[in-house]
């Protein structure tokens, strides 16, 4: 039986995401759902075996991710904000007998942007400290006097910053890519002094729920939609966990946010650009043929419309950073996929086997488009009696016959 005074825990999630509503405006409803439920989760994170990062980002300042994190601030538990802090410093935060806080960086640009040079020692803070799990070694003491020590990590991390975030750090975290206010959004001015206590009663409060389903919420097990397995799984189950103990319509909510938020993730990886060089080599240009040489490759990539090829580091893709990118990857062989010997009518150029690419396509790309999708093959000639590849675009195909005699550079 329920206790008469116990907390409705759909009704406050109700008034928390109310409370971000008059202060942000979010891109999309299912972020609303999303950062309300992160909220709640920081007061159980002890609970969980992960803890998802959130991260506010946009391309431009002035979009409301500095007020995010202020209105997080207000609703997380023992809450530390910062726009700049070594490993070591927070390493100690977050093993000191305060308890675990909720850490807040703001302007987190400055510490992974593309001016401020790796930091690894941070990076591997925010990475570990996702998991419980694990912690860092470290040695503590004075001049010959020391002792090796391991610190915890794990705590909830609140993030907000211009362009992106490091692939790692990406990959633990539920994104909000905030945009600027269009004239037609408005929001409700913020005034600390005022809306300090009014977001501290929606904390205690909770913070109060929390205890009443912290067991429940401990021996959960979320059922996750569809499709979302792995990584995402692990970043999205302590806010399913969290929305099936408050009941009401935010297990629903929750599910549709998951999907839709996890599917933009994949829509904006830029981690991925091994990823998106397979599934484009897959799709748009070996397309069944069973070798391409390099330059054909190359002229193909770089004629895709809406493709990062023609600027990748500042300069179109070329032979050099293509075998760099596909050398990431192994052949079914567990070898560096590298360019092999492709016998022509003209010469012996430098180029590609699917043989050695089924395996990184199997694994790392999406499932193929629809038997529809036009084959490369069919919008460019073959190479036959004395075409140079040089003149053709052209991808290429062998009968077995060939290919039992064809020679190979070793792979």
């Amino acid at each position: 039986m329920t206790p008469i005074n116990a907390i409705d825990g759909a009704a406050l999630l109700d008034e928390v995401e109310a409370f971000h509503r008059r202060f942000n405006v979010f891109p999309t409803e299912d972020a609303y759902v999303a950062v309300t439920l992160w909220d709640a989760h920081a007061h159980l994170i002890e609970c969980f075996e992960t803890t998802p990062r959130i991260a506010f980002l946009s391309p431009e300042p002035g979009s409301g991710k500095s007020r995010a994190l202020e209105i997080v601030e207000l609703l997380t538990p023992r809450p530390v904000s910062t726009v700049s802090a070594s490993a070591n410093a927070l390493y100690r935060l977050v093993d000191s007998a305060a308890g675990l806080p909720t850490v807040l960086f703001d302007e987190v640009d400055t510490i992974f942007g593309p001016k401020a040079g790796a930091d690894e020692a941070l990076r591997g803070f925010l990475n570990a400290g996702y998991r419980r799990t694990t912690g860092a070694l470290r040695c503590v003491g004075e001049g010959s006097n020391q002792n090796a020590q391991i610190f915890n990590s794990y705590c909830a991390v609140a993030m907000a910053g211009l362009g992106s975030l490091p692939d790692t750090v990406l990959t633990r975290s539920v994104i909000v890519r905030m945009r600027k206010r269009a004239p037609n959004e408005k929001v409700e001015p913020y005034r600390q002094r005022i809306h300090e206590k009014q977001g501290h009663v929606l904390r205690d409060r909770l913070a109060k729920w929390a205890d009443s389903v912290r067991e429940q919420v401990t021996d959960a097990w979320p059922e996750m939609p569809e499709g979302v397995t792995d990584r995402p799984a692990d970043v999205w189950e302590p806010l399913l966990a969290v929305a099936d103990a408050a009941g009401g319509d935010w297990p629903t909510r929750a599910r549709t946010a998951c999907l839709e938020l996890v599917n933009a993730a994949h829509d904006n990886d830029e981690s991925s650009l091994g990823v998106r060089l397979l599934t484009d080599l897959r799709d748009k240009v070996f397309c069944g043929a069973d070798r391409v040489p390099t330059a054909v490759i190359l002229e193909m990539l770089l004629a895709l419309e809406d493709a990062p090829w023609g600027d990748v580091d500042d300069k179109p893709l070329n032979s050099r950073m293509l075998a760099k990118l596909l050398g990431q990857y192994v052949t079914p062989n567990n070898k560096p996929i590298k360019p092999r010997g492709i016998r022509t009518p003209s010469g012996f150029p430098k180029g590609y086997y699917a043989d050695d690419l089924t395996d990184a396509w199997t694994r790392y790309c999406p499932p193929p488009p629809g038997e529809s999708a036009t084959s490369a093959t069919s919008a460019t000639p073959q190479v036959s009696g004395g075409e140079s590849v040089a003149d053709t675009a052209t991808v290429i195909r062998h009968t077995p016959a060939e290919t039992a005699t064809q020679p190979t550079l070793a792979g």
